[in-house]
């Protein structure tokens, strides 16, 4: 995937990791990069089309789509985390979370696609998280979302290939983004998680793990889930 004289589309621009995938995908050369929110005017990064969009609304995802038919890249970085555990959370919002993270990852990959195929192929980014591959106390419904993204991420991937699109997961533990702003732990650089994430897709990278951390998660899958989740059980009992 050759980004500059791409036209992208990057959902959720309009802030945190968004914004820095529209910044550094106009200083990387491409052509044109939609830059969608659920409201436009909330973007004011200088040089990018902006595009209303909301990512659970059927109707807004089509109308987005008829406008921006020039795709070549795809960019799927909006998200919700609402905190809530599975067995005792909000229902309502469980199903936000899923319908944002899940449900609206798929419905922009069926809109898109037919653009990319007719573009020759193109490439779709997926924003995951290090939680697609594990769980914790106080976001298990954000995690159940991010893992069938994850698994959505791997399908497509097989789904796309025979008209050449590549289908990238970038997965990330703690960023330093407003979803972010009340834990004070170390988070990553949102700017060089973009970095990381559009190297990738230029090397044609399958999956981009951001840090130390998310790579640990994945090596964890093949271990017995007490060596993981050990410590947490431990405390709860």
């Amino acid at each position: 995937m050759n980004i500059s004289g791409s036209t992208a589309l990057v959902t959720g621009a309009n802030r945190g990791i968004g914004r820095h995938f529209a910044q550094q995908l106009l200083e990387r050369g491409a052509s044109n990069v939609y830059a969608t929110a659920r409201d436009p005017e909330s973007i004011d990064l200088p040089g990018v089309e902006p595009l209303r969009l909301d990512v659970t609304d059927p109707a807004s995802i089509a109308a987005a789509a008829a406008i921006a038919s020039d795709v070549t890249l795809l960019v799927n970085n909006a998200g919700a985390s609402t905190y809530q555990n599975l067995v005792t959370g909000d229902l309502d919002k469980i199903r936000l979370e899923m319908d944002t993270n899940f449900y609206g990852t798929l419905a922009m990959v069926r809109a898109f696609a037919p653009a990319l195929a007719a573009g020759g192929g193109g490439a779709i980014v997926n924003v995951l998280s290090r939680l697609s591959w594990l769980s914790y106390p106080g976001a298990t419904a954000y995690a159940a979302s991010k893992a069938a993204a994850w698994s959505l991420t791997n399908g497509i991937r097989l789904e796309l290939a025979e008209q050449g699109t590549l289908v990238t997961g970038l997965l990330l533990s703690a960023t330093d983004t407003d979803m972010m702003a009340g834990w004070d732990i170390p988070k990553n650089d949102p700017a060089d998680v973009v970095r990381q994430a559009l190297d990738g897709i230029e090397a044609g990278a399958l999956e981009v793990l951001a840090d130390a951390d998310t790579a640990e998660a994945k090596a964890s899958l093949s271990e017995d889930p007490s060596v993981g989740y050990g410590e947490l059980l431990a405390g709860a009992s």
